[in-house]
């Protein structure tokens, strides 16, 4: 079941994105960060686990990040990462954004919902407030994605 995060979700919600991070595979997320960001978060939520994640942060004026978007290894391909996407989009549909981005390792996923690669230069508030702070800047290997709303 596709739900908003809650508090008592947040350790799981780090444990999931951890273990990618682990892998290179995304950004490592703190406790403080996760707690601090909690309505951001969606979750699916199975039999009473969660089994994946995924944010959606307003970025600037019109403008939304999908981030963090992490499913267990043994449920993908089952179309739980398409769910919360979907979530997201709608989600920044509903509050007016007319843009949502994501940077990620893997574009081919996002091109299915219609975003588009762009360059890490069209996205100057999130490259100076946030990938400045980020141990692999300035050799960021993630693709930058937009798609319109």
């Amino acid at each position: 079941m596709l739900r908003k995060a809650s508090i008592k979700d947040v350790l799981r919600i780090q444990q999931i994105i951890n273990r990618f991070a682990h892998q290179d595979l995304m950004l490592a997320r703190s406790l403080n960060e996760i707690y601090e960001n909690l309505r951001d978060f969606w979750v699916y939520d199975l039999n009473r686990k969660i089994i994946g994640c995924v944010a959606l942060h307003i970025s600037w004026k019109d403008t939304a990040e999908i981030k963090s978007l992490a499913v267990e290894k043994k449920f993908q391909r089952k179309g739980i990462g398409t769910q919360l996407v979907r979530a997201c989009i709608k989600e920044a549909k509903d509050l007016g954004c007319k843009y949502i981005f994501v940077l990620t390792y893997i574009p081919k996923f996002f091109k299915r919902f219609g975003f588009k690669e762009i360059s890490h230069k069209r996205l100057p508030q999130k490259i100076w407030v946030e990938c400045i702070r980020c141990p692999k800047f300035p050799n960021c290997k993630e693709i930058a994605m937009l798609k319109k709303l």
